[in-house]
């Protein structure tokens, strides 16, 4: 059962030796992870993961090749397991509710972001006992603003894996996003050409490349070999990337991964950091840490000077009053709207983008995306090979 796992992470890239591999059967034979699949995990990470650039696809496979797998019947010992209790999350979801068209139409929106979350305080100071179905408690599969797994055209989700229906204001959850991979191999050199076109050559350094004209010229002139070197050229373009992660972003990974790696690739000078949504107080470098280690967004603006070039790559579908509003942050409550952080970033860096994955023909129907649109003086691009050619060109006027 384990070999062709052992071999998955092989075909993931996933540098994995054949002495850790017999180190995890080890580890099953002492009884470290009998009959819990949750103990495995750990102990197949912690015996074949020695580089934490690899928990990423490491969790990919796993999760890929041990999707169903649960907790057998029985203990050790081989007596019989208590009954199974089945989770509430199970329950709720088996009550899920799916309106018609005429159902959704005939709800409301409560009137506004100040009036939901003034709602919502009503609602947990009132509110005694758990509740399904209806449309004013906080509860599962119904029409109120407040809960999970049904229906309302603005709301709090709360208690709810994923997102489905994508129109809640806030998620009363913890959510983890999992950090781009840089190491991906593109499928296509188009956005490599596309990126090339931002290069400034710089030649800085020791002399140490071989120049071969200065060569071929100093020697016609002495009459013996003279070898003639000059510094490497090097490309001089500082890059400030910003990437959106998690949300409706899930659905674009593959290609903001085959830009990223891209950008890595192309450009020596190139800092990146992660965001959600918007714009706000805070970036982080480490999606696993992004609750603990937050880089200020003002730490950026003295950091960096006005010759980067920024670039948010990010879909821009969000509440209206995550860019508007003060705490209408989805997932934490800001103290400044998300635009007043983003007119400090374009007033500080001279050249800032944004690059989108949504198709272009979208843009226009979504509030969000046309108020940053707006916000970024119409400097908005697709993520296409053509929309990455008018992105350089603005970045390299």
């Amino acid at each position: 059962m384990f070999i062709p796992f052992f071999l998955k992470l092989k075909e993931a890239k996933v540098p994995v030796t054949l002495r850790e591999f017999l180190s995890l059967l080890e580890g099953m034979e002492e009884g470290i992870a009998d009959y819990d699949v949750e103990a495995f995990y750990y102990l197949a990470r912690a015996t074949l993961i020695k580089d934490e650039r690899f928990i990423d696809r490491f969790d990919q496979v796993f999760a890929d090749y041990f999707r169903g797998v649960e907790a057998t019947g029985g203990n050790a010992d081989g007596e019989a397991a208590e009954p199974t209790v089945l989770p509430e999350e199970w329950l709720r979801k088996l009550a899920e509710r799916h309106l018609t068209e005429e159902e959704r139409r005939q709800i409301e929106a409560l009137g506004g972001f100040d009036k939901l979350m003034e709602t919502l305080r009503e609602r947990l100071a009132e509110q005694k006992g758990r509740h399904q179905g209806g449309s004013k408690w906080i509860g599962t599969a119904g029409t109120s603003p407040f809960g999970a797994y049904g229906y309302n055209p603005e709301g709090v989700r709360i208690g709810q894996e994923t997102s489905r229906h994508r129109r809640a204001v806030k998620v009363w959850d913890r959510r983890d996003f999992r950090n781009l991979d840089d190491g991906v191999e593109l499928g296509t050199r188009n956005i490599k050409v596309a990126l090339k076109r931002l290069r400034r050559w710089v030649r800085e350094g020791a002399a140490e490349e071989l120049d071969l004209s200065g060569t071929i010229r100093s020697t016609a002139e002495h009459g013996y070999l003279d070898v003639q070197t000059r510094p490497e050229r090097r490309n001089a373009v500082k890059l400030l990337m910003f990437f959106d992660v998690g949300g409706s972003m899930d659905d674009h990974i593959r290609v903001v991964e085959e830009l990223f790696s891209a950008a890595r690739a192309e450009f020596r000078h190139m800092e990146y950091f992660y965001f959600h949504n918007c714009l706000y107080e805070g970036v982080w470098k480490d999606n696993r840490r992004r609750r603990v280690d937050i880089t200020a967004t003002t730490d950026l603006i003295r950091t960096f000077g006005p010759d980067y070039r920024v670039v948010f790559v990010g879909d821009a579908s969000m509440s209206p009053y995550e860019i508007t509003q003060a705490g209408g942050s989805v997932e934490h409550w800001n103290k400044e709207a998300g635009e007043a952080w983003l007119a400090r970033m374009t007033g500080h860096f001279r050249k800032c983008i944004w690059i989108n994955p949504v198709p272009e023909s979208y843009w226009g129907h979504t509030t969000s995306i046309s108020m940053i649109r707006r916000l970024m003086s119409e400097r908005m691009y697709p993520l296409t090979l053509g929309g990455l050619e008018r992105a350089t060109r603005e970045l390299s006027r």
